[in-house]
Parts: structure tokens; sequence; C-alpha cells
């Protein structure tokens, strides 16, 4: 299906994407965010019931106000790290929301596709993870237009609901900063500062039992 260079370009945008904190103001052209849109819709879901939506989030007035949801839950979650440089960490991302041109909130619907859905009725939670295929296909798509993507993860969801009039049985998954960056690290930045070291690929698979392998 692909040649030798298309399929060394996927393997590229994988393993060189990265969470980013840090934006520069340069606007983004409107068919660049249509397209990684775009690459998020066609991600696969279960039952095919395509849960998700997208609130682009240009104000400074909105962001202010998301910034503010993530600071409250940044000071909430600093007592659990007494380190300074750990902190800072949770606070370029709180920056990262108000400096990047764009945030994009993306929501899973619980109720897309009906009371049925294929595959759902086992899982419910498989309406978030096909949700989380669209989050990383728009990450591997903004990697490939050239852009800086970085995932907040921690507000009170009520909080954001608030904010962006999202209804109540809707699910904010992600607030998601994208725009470019002149600060593109070669590795994860938590790998980095040795917050985590990534684990060995030997370590994590097993062979028909849990527990069992070859090496």
């Amino acid at each position: 299906m692909f040649s030798n260079e298309e399929r060394d370009a996927m393997y590229k945008v994988i393993y060189n994407r990265r969470d980013i904190r840090s934006f520069l103001p340069t606007p983004i052209p409107e068919t660049t965010i249509k397209k990684i849109l775009n690459a998020a819709h066609h991600a696969p879901s279960v039952g095919f019931m395509q849960p998700w939506n997208f609130i682009l989030i240009s104000s400074g007035e909105m962001k202010e106000k998301l910034a503010w949801a993530a600071e409250k839950e940044r000071r909430a979650l600093a007592i659990h790290y007494e380190d300074e440089k750990e902190t800072k960490f949770l606070s370029l991302k709180v920056e990262g929301l108000k400096e990047a041109p764009i945030t994009i909130c993306v929501t899973c619907d619980p109720t897309r596709g009906g009371s049925h859905v294929l595959g759902r009725n086992s899982i419910p939670e498989t309406d978030m993870l096909s949700t989380a295929c669209a989050i990383q296909n728009m990450w591997l798509a903004a990697c490939a237009e050239g852009l800086a993507m970085g995932w907040v993860s921690f507000y009170k969801k009520n909080d954001v609901r608030d904010i962006l009039e999202i209804p109540p049985h809707i699910d904010p998954i992600a607030l998601i900063s994208i725009g470019y960056t002149d600060d593109y690290p070669k590795k994860p930045i938590l790998e980095s500062a040795n917050w985590e070291k990534r684990r060995s690929l030997e370590n994590l698979i097993f062979e028909n039992k849990w527990g069992k392998n070859n090496h």
C-alpha cells in the first residue's frame, strides 16, 4: 500500500511527536487546523459511534478562564510534588494554554449512537478510548504539519463544562494546545528531566498468559 519512503515517514512522525508546553503566537492557517481535525475525525471508533466533538478556542478571555481552571488543579496537585522543578512542569502547561494561538477541547458524547452501540454494551469506556484515538490522530497530524501540541490533563471537568457551556452528559476529555514552537525537544521532556525512563518493551510483552515471556 505504501512506498518505503511513506512508511519511514509514518514511523518518523510517531517517534518524533512530543508533548509541548511552549508556543509562539504565530497564527495557524485555518486550512491546517481543518486538516488536523479531519485526521481526528478519521480515527477508529467502537461501533463507528464517532463520539467526539471539537470546541475551537481562540479568544484570549476564554483561554484565561481555562488556564484558571488548570491552575486551580495545578495547585492541588503541587502538594504531591515537593521538588520545585517538578511543580514547574505543571505550571508550564498552564502557561502553554494561554500562549498557544488555539486551544481545542475534545469532548466525548457517551449517548451518541443510542443505547446499544456495537461493542460498547460490554465495555462502556470504549467511547473514551475511541476519543483518545482521535486525539492521537490529531497529535500525529500536527507533528506532520510542523506544529506543536500539548495535552493539558489536569482540571475539574465541571469547571470546563461551566466555562465552555458543555452539557452535563458530555465529557471534556482533553484540552489541547496547538501552535508553532522554537523549542521542539529530541526526547520527551519528562524523560530528559529524569522524571521517568522509557520502559523496556521486552519486559512488557507476554506469551499466551500474563507474566510469561520467553526473554
